[in-house]
C-alpha cells in the first residue's frame, strides 16, 4: 500500500489570520489533507462563515474562534479553547498580519511602525509561545509555519514600507531562534517568505498598471502569485513528510528574491 506523506487526517491546525486572503486559502488546503480547522481572527461573522464552509465541504471538524494576537490574555484563552475542544494542536500558521502603508521611513510614525511589529512580529511571538507551552511541547510535537514575506528577506523601492519590512525580517529570525530552541522537543518552527499574491489586501495595488509593469521586470516568472500556489508550501511544511526540515526560510515568490 502507498504512503500518503501528506495525510494530515485527525491532525488540528490553528491558523490566525483566517477570516480572508491567504489564511483561508491554506485553510482549505489542510482540510483538503484531512486536518481539523481552527480558524482565528478577530471578526467572529467571518471565521464562522470560515469554518462552517470548511466542515461542509471536506467533513472535518472546523470552528472559529475570535481572538486579538496582540493581546497576551486573548492569545492565552483562544489556546485554551482549542484545547478544551480538541486536547490538541499539531500544527501552527501564523498568517495574522497588516500592511502599514506606503509611507517613505522618514515620515513614518511610532504608532505606525510599533501597530505593524506588534501585530506581524510579537503576536506571531505570543501565539507560538502559547501553542507551544500548551500543545506541542507536553506532546512532542508541532509544525509551526510564521507566514513571513520576501519583503522580509530584501528590501524594495516601489513600495515603501519600512516597518512591514523590519517586523517581517523579525519574524524570519524569529523563526531560526525557535527553531533553534524547539528543534529537540518534535517541533519544527519554519517560515513562508510569500511574494505578491492577490488578496483584500493587496488587490487595489496589483491590479494596477504601474504595478503590473513592476511585476513584469522583476520577477522572473513575469506574474503574481495565483490562487492556491502557497498550498503546496503549507502542506509540506504542516505534514509528517517535513520530519527533518527545521529552520527553513522558503519563498514563494516566483523568483523574485533570486534577482
Amino acid at each position: 500500500m502507498e504512503k500518503n506523506y501528506f495525510d494530515l487526517t485527525e491532525r488540528v491546525a490553528l491558523i490566525t489570520g483566517c477570516s480572508s486572503g491567504l489564511g483561508v486559502q491554506m485553510a482549505k488546503a489542510l482540510a483538503s489533507q484531512g486536518c481539523n480547522i481552527v480558524a482565528v481572527a478577530r471578526r467572529k461573522n467571518l471565521i464562522d462563515e470560515v469554518a462552517k464552509e470548511i466542515a461542509e465541504k471536506y467533513k472535518v471538524k472546523a470552528i472559529g474562534v475570535t481572538c486579538d494576537i496582540t493581546s497576551t490574555e486573548n492569545v492565552e484563552n483562544a489556546v485554551d479553547i482549542v484545547m478544551q475542544k480538541f486536547g490538541r494542536i499539531d500544527i501552527l500558521i501564523n498568517n495574522a498580519g497588516t500592511g502599514s502603508g506606503a509611507t517613505v521611513a522618514e515620515n513614518v510614525e511610532d504608532s505606525q511602525f510599533e501597530g505593524e511589529v506588534a501585530i506581524d512580529l510579537t503576536g506571531s511571538f505570543k501565539m507560538a509561545r502559547a501553542v507551544a507551552k500548551k500543545a506541542m511541547i507536553p506532546a512532542t510535537y508541532g509544525r509551526i509555519i510564521n507566514i513571513a514575506s520576501m519583503y522580509g528577506l530584501v528590501g524594495n523601492n516601489i513600495a515603501p514600507a519600512v516597518a512591514y519590512h523590519a517586523a517581517k525580517g523579525g519574524v524570519v529570525n524569529l523563526t531560526r531562534a525557535l527553531a533553534s530552541e524547539w528543534g529537540n522537543k518534535g517541533i519544527t518552527v519554519n517560515a513562508i517568505c510569500p511574494g505578491y499574491f492577490e488578496t483584500p489586501l493587496t488587490k487595489e495595488t496589483l491590479d494596477s498598471e504601474f504595478f503590473q509593469q513592476y511585476a513584469r521586470t522583476m520577477i522572473p516568472m513575469q506574474r503574481y502569485g495565483k490562487e492556491g500556489e502557497l498550498d503546496s508550501a503549507a502542506i509540506f511544511l504542516s505534514s509528517p513528510a517535513s520530519t527533518y526540515v527545521n529552520g527553513v526560510i522558503l519563498p514563494v515568490d516566483g523568483g523574485y528574491t533570486a534577482m
